[in-house]
């Protein structure tokens, strides 16, 4: 028997701030298929900082309204007892096709397509009235929740005079701002290699909440990072001055380690260098030397 969740009752079942709920009304079809509703607005807060002039709707806000989706329909199978943190595992063959702007509504269905002991596998696509907008193949699984332990301070990567670039020298190269610009400074690049980094802040829409406190931060934006260090790598390039960098695809995203409030992100990024308007690019999100996420992302200038 299908079931409607309105906005309220979303927001019970899901660990995550309000503002980051990316699902206005949902439909349970089945305890395989599920079916949200999108309603966008130009009131929505990403559109201050993506972009300016330009309001779209960031594609990783889509895929975060996917890992809900998929959400709803996973806790009760991999933790009924609300126990550990259930997180994407996988991200693929994610591709953005058509922009969502204000006055667009979006449908996002979410499908399964395969289960194991500890994780399901979904395939995910969403549509406005334009046509297909995204699309993307997700798998959930659940891990225990991590105690945090005190950071080493500092490191090679530590904001300092040898740095290459602080946020305003950032935000003359990318069209992103406030509260979607994710990159705190850049520390070094060398050749199409960059490094650049973030520091995780609990009061940020991303991190989710559990009733017991624990907070880590959502996966749908790991990929958003990632792509915007190598966004402020390409545009630095005298070639591309006054370009902008659009999302176009997430080829694989592996999380291997979940982000907590006070982690220091260190994104090493490669994006070689191409004639082409598209380019393609992997990187790494690190919190002490670890990876936490592996990305591999295409891109389009514009």
């Amino acid at each position: 028997m299908s079931e409607i969740l309105s906005r309220f009752e979303i927001a019970q079942q899901l660990p995550c701030q309000e503002s980051f709920i990316m699902l206005d009304r949902v439909l349970i079809e089945s305890p395989t298929k599920i079916v949200g509703l999108k309603a966008v607005s130009l009131g929505e807060w990403y559109f201050m900082g993506h972009f300016p002039g330009l309001p779209i709707m960031p594609g990783v806000l889509q895929v975060e309204a996917f890992a809900q989706l998929a959400e709803l329909l996973a806790w009760k199978k991999l933790d009924p007892n609300r126990q550990g943190d259930v997180y994407m595992k996988t991200l693929k063959k994610v591709k953005f096709r058509r922009p969502n702007n204000p006055g667009d509504r979006v449908k996002f269905t979410v499908e399964q397509t395969n289960e194991t002991s500890d994780s399901i596998e979904y395939t995910c696509t969403a549509e406005n009235n334009g046509g297909a907008s995204s699309q993307a193949i997700l798998t959930m699984s659940v891990r225990p929740k991590e105690a945090p332990v005190m950071p080493e301070l500092y490191n090679e990567f530590d904001k300092s005079e040898t740095s290459v670039m602080d946020v305003n020298q950032i935000a003359e190269v990318i069209p992103h701002r406030y509260p979607f610009l994710l990159v705190d400074y850049v520390s070094r690049v060398e050749g199409s290699r960059v490094f650049g980094v973030k520091n995780a802040c609990s009061d940020e829409r991303s991190f989710r909440r559990y009733a017991d406190g624990y907070s880590v931060m959502s996966g749908s934006v790991h990929p958003e990072i990632v792509a915007q260090a190598g966004c402020i790598s390409v545009l630095s390039r005298e070639a591309n001055r006054g370009k902008k960098a659009f999302f176009m695809a997430i080829d694989n995203t592996e999380y291997l380690k979940p982000v907590r409030p006070g982690d220091q992100l260190v994104l090493d990024v490669e994006i070689p260098d191409t004639k082409s308007k598209f380019g393609k690019g992997q990187g790494r999100m690190l919190v002490n030397g670890e990876a936490v996420t592996t990305s591999e992302i295409m891109f389009a200038l514009g």
